[in-house]
C-alpha cells in the first residue's frame, strides 16, 4: 500500500469527549511505523531459511592434518578442512577422518553461518528503519494533528484540510 509510505511518525488527536463538562480538550499521540509484508507473511517460499550459495572464489580452504583420537591415517593425511568465506571473514571447519565428507561439512556449515550473518544484518537495518520511523515520540516529532472540534486536519506543514473530508476517505488531500 504505497499511500501508507507517507504515514510514519507521531500523530495528535485531540478532541473534546462526550462527558466533559467543563470543554477541556483531550489530546491522544500514537507513533506509527510502516511494515513492508514480508515473503514468510505473503506465503513465498523464495525467502524461507535456506543457506546461502556461495561462489567458489569467495571461499578460502585449507586442509591440515588432523590431531586427537582417530589413529594413525588421522594424524598422517590431511583430513582436516578450514573454510573461510573472504567477503564476511566468517570460518567454518571439519575435522572428521574423511576429507571429502569433512569438505561437505564444512561448506554446509559456512552457508548456513553466511545466511545467518545476511539474516542478523538485514534485522539490523530493518530496525534501524522502524526506530528513525518512529521517532523519539515528542511533539517536535509529530506529523499530524487532528481535531475534532475544529474539523481540522494540520499536517507538518501548515496545511489545513477538513477532518470529515480525511474521515470519507480523501486521503490524497494530506500529502
Amino acid at each position: 500500500m504505497p499511500f501508507l509510505d507517507n504515514e510514519p511518525g507521531g500523530h495528535r488527536w485531540q478532541r473534546i469527549p462526550p462527558t466533559e463538562k467543563k470543554g477541556r480538550v483531550q489530546t491522544s499521540s500514537v507513533t506509527v511505523s510502516v511494515l513492508e509484508i514480508s515473503d514468510r507473511a505473503k506465503g513465498s517460499k523464495a525467502s524461507m531459511d535456506r543457506p546461502a550459495l556461495l561462489r567458489d572464489q569467495d571461499v578460502e580452504t585449507r586442509t591440515q592434518r588432523g590431531h586427537g583420537p582417530g589413529g594413525q591415517h588421522r594424524n598422517k593425511t590431511d583430513s582436516c578442512v578450514f573454510m573461510v568465506h573472504t567477503p564476511t571473514g566468517i570460518t567454518a571447519q571439519a575435522t572428521g577422518k574423511c576429507q571429502h565428507q569433512n569438505r561437505r561439512v564444512a561448506r554446509e556449515l559456512l552457508e548456513v553461518r553466511v545466511a545467518q550473518a545476511e539474516a542478523e544484518a538485514k534485522d539490523r537495518q530493518k530496525a534501524a528503519a522502524l526506530k528513525a520511523q518512529r521517532g523519539s515520540g515528542m511533539r517536535g516529532d509529530k506529523i499530524r494533528t487532528y481535531r475534532e472540534r475544529d474539523d481540522l486536519v494540520i499536517t507538518a506543514d501548515g496545511r489545513k484540510v477538513s477532518l470529515n473530508q480525511v474521515r470519507s476517505g480523501k486521503l490524497n488531500l494530506l500529502w
